[in-house]
């Protein structure tokens, strides 16, 4: 880790698992509207706090007094969560950590983080969403791996048509295979160890459970 890593706290689920603790590290933090309460439980000052703070509950101003924060209205062209990415990459941000990202009660800005993620990627930025016991990691053209534990279980869902797409080392391994758009061929694969993705051409994320071994 390094000062060009973030971390930055959104207001869907977190779970503070080893593999959370492990990820966060050294990183430096910007709270987008609630997500501030992941702070309180993480044990860490964001440097900033940042959006129009309509999910912000009244007791934490009074838990983070010192930390400079930057209101928004309601009415804006951008999500807090966005907000707070362009906030951490003006501040020299190259790797970004999307903590409390997936799942929680918005579908669509669960959806938007995946999204997102996908298009930092494509701009150079290495991009982890999680949610302590869940983790999204885009995939596009190159080659990734993925340190998961064996028996746990992933899925690629593609947001495009995927080509020359190859998965090693899993229960279901594919090599050189064409993905057509909203296949579901690639959802509830089961890894071994360390799985490598490959691919030619395309957009997709890779979604992994490292703590569901229902797969073994």
């Amino acid at each position: 880790m390094s000062q060009s890593t973030f971390t930055i706290l959104l207001g869907g689920e977190l779970s503070l698992t080893e593999r959370l603790r492990h990820a966060i590290g050294s990183s430096r933090f910007i709270a987008a509207d609630g997500g501030m309460r992941h702070a309180l439980a993480l044990g860490v000052t964001p440097e900033l706090w940042v959006g129009d703070f309509d999910s912000t509950p009244a007791d934490l101003d009074s838990a983070f007094p010192h930390v400079p924060k930057r209101p928004y209205p309601a009415a804006k062209a951008a999500t807090d969560g966005e907000i707070a990415v362009s906030e951490a990459i003006a501040r020299g941000a190259r790797r970004l950590i999307l903590a409390g990202a997936l799942g929680g009660e918005r579908s669509d800005h669960a959806l938007q983080h995946l999204l997102s993620a996908v298009n930092l990627a494509e701009e150079g930025f290495d991009v982890l969403l999680t949610s302590g016991k869940e983790e999204a990691v885009p995939l596009l053209a190159g080659t990734i791996e993925l340190d998961l534990p064996k028996g746990s279980l992933f899925s690629v869902p593609g947001f495009s048509e995927l080509t020359g797409l190859s998965i090693e080392n899993a229960r279901y391994p594919l090599k050189d295979f064409h993905l057509p758009f909203g296949s579901s061929r690639t959802i509830s694969n089961v890894a071994e160890g360390k799985v490598r993705f490959s691919l030619i051409s395309g957009r997709a994320i890779v979604l992994a459970r490292p703590y569901d071994l229902s797969g073994v």
